[in-house]
């Protein structure tokens, strides 16, 4: 479902007229910002699978920190894998990083097995740091939930399911216009929720053993 779409849809539940363009007048606007508003919640509210991607980090020799271009600031990283040696690597605190690098003379060279995060870089990307420091090229795949930026254009689309993100910006729409004392807004959002929790329970049939806990 597009941008517009969705807007359409909403403001029909809301018995006003569909537009042509998100930014035909005020209101349709008002429900543009709704719309992003609620995929920003839908969003946060699982690691689904529609943004679910890769990028790779190619190391050189001497250096520990990378920014990890088209990451953004706010990725769930899943897994991290040296893909050149064929292993996972395990996630280490920012203050296990400072005691290795800083506090100590000589730090570790060769494969990386370790990794944390450290502060954004250019374009607001999430920077990741390996240890030991890197003596070589190697190939580091990050598997990661990647949140989208605004819908803005028209035909811009979801990669998450529509329906929650429907539900819960009509919710947003009913409140705003204060109908019923809040009554219809109430009801609205128990729908929402509902919707959410469906599709949560559908994505998540898709890696089962996510759900699954494991003793470390």
């Amino acid at each position: 479902m597009t941008f517009l779409e969705m807007v359409n849809n909403i403001l029909q539940r809301l018995r006003e007229r569909t537009v042509e363009t998100v930014n035909a007048n005020s209101y349709s606007k008002l429900i543009g910002i709704l719309v992003n508003d609620a995929r920003i919640e839908v969003e946060a509210a699982w690691q689904w699978s529609g943004l679910r991607t890769t990028l790779t980090a190619t190391t050189s020799s001497g250096v520990f920190a990378y920014v990890l271009s088209g990451s953004g600031y706010k990725p769930t990283v899943l897994q991290v894998i040296n893909d050149t040696d064929d292993f996972v690597l395990e996630y280490r605190t920012p203050e296990w990083f400072n005691e290795h690098y800083l506090m100590n003379t000589s730090p570790e060279e060769g494969s990386p097995r370790y990794y944390t995060f450290n502060g954004l870089g250019d374009g607001d990307d999430t920077i990741i740091e390996f240890y030991p420091k890197p003596d070589a090229v190697y190939e580091i795949r990050v598997n990661l939930v990647l949140r989208t930026e605004d819908l803005v254009d028209d035909a811009d689309i979801l990669y998450i399911p529509y329906r929650p993100v429907m539900h819960i910006a009509y919710a947003k729409a009913i409140e705003e216009r204060g109908e019923d004392g809040g009554v219809m807004s109430s009801g609205a959002y128990v729908t929402a929720q509902r919707a959410l929790a469906d599709a949560v329970s559908l994505d998540a049939a898709k890696n089962p053993e996510e759900l699954i806990w494991r003793e470390a």
